[in-house]
C-alpha cells in the first residue's frame, strides 16, 4: 500500500519487509489438500501474530488430532506445532532435525499458497484503495482465496 498521509497510520501500517514499507496483516490457514480454509480479519502490522491467531477462533477447532503448524512466533501456544530450537551450546538430536525437516516441508506448502495469492495483482501489488474498512479488505482476500483454491484444484502443486 502507498505511504499513508497520517503519521499515526504510518506507525500502524509500517512493515520493513514490504517493498513499499506499508502493509496490512492477515492470517491464512490451509489444510493438507492445499486449500485455503480460513481468512482472518485484517489487522495493523503492529498487532502480534499470536494475537491474530487467538482472535481468529482457530484455536477453538484444534485438538490432539487437529493441530496448527506455525512459525516461531507461536511457541508456547497449545496445539500449535513449531520447529524445535537448538539447545544452548548443544546440537539438535537426529530426531529433532527430522522433526524440523517435516515441519518445514509442511510450512513450504504455505509459502507456495502465499505466492499463489500474490499472483493476483490486488494482493501482489500496491493496494491503492482507502484503508478505512477492514471488512472490505477481508472480502477481497476471501474472493482471491476462493479463486486461488479453484486454481489449485485445477493445477495442484507438490503431488
Amino acid at each position: 500500500m502507498p505511504e499513508p498521509y497520517d503519521s499515526e497510520q504510518c506507525k500502524a501500517y509500517y512493515h520493513a519487509k514490504s517493498s513499499t514499507n506499508y502493509a496490512l496483516k492477515v492470517q491464512i490457514a490451509c489444510d493438507f489438500h492445499h486449500r485455503i480454509v480460513h481468512v482472518s480479519e485484517c489487522y495493523h502490522r503492529n498487532v502480534h501474530d499470536i494475537t491474530v491467531l487467538r482472535e481468529s477462533g482457530l484455536l477453538e477447532h484444534v485438538n490432539d488430532s487437529v493441530q496448527i503448524f506455525a512459525d516461531k512466533e507461536y511457541i508456547g501456544e497449545d496445539y500449535v506445532v513449531t520447529t524445535r530450537k537448538k539447545p544452548h551450546e548443544r546440537e539438535l538430536t537426529y530426531e529433532d532435525k527430522n522433526f524440523n525437516r517435516d515441519i518445514n516441508s509442511a510450512k513450504a506448502v504455505i509459502e507456495n499458497i502465499n505466492q499463489c495469492l500474490k499472483t493476483y495483482a490486488i494482493l501482489g501489488g500496491v493496494y491503492r484503495e482507502a484503508i478505512d474498512d477492514f471488512h472490505k479488505e477481508k472480502k477481497i482476500l476471501q474472493v482471491v482465496s476462493a479463486l486461488c483454491n479453484l486454481n489449485l484444484n485445477k493445477h495442484p502443486f507438490g503431488r
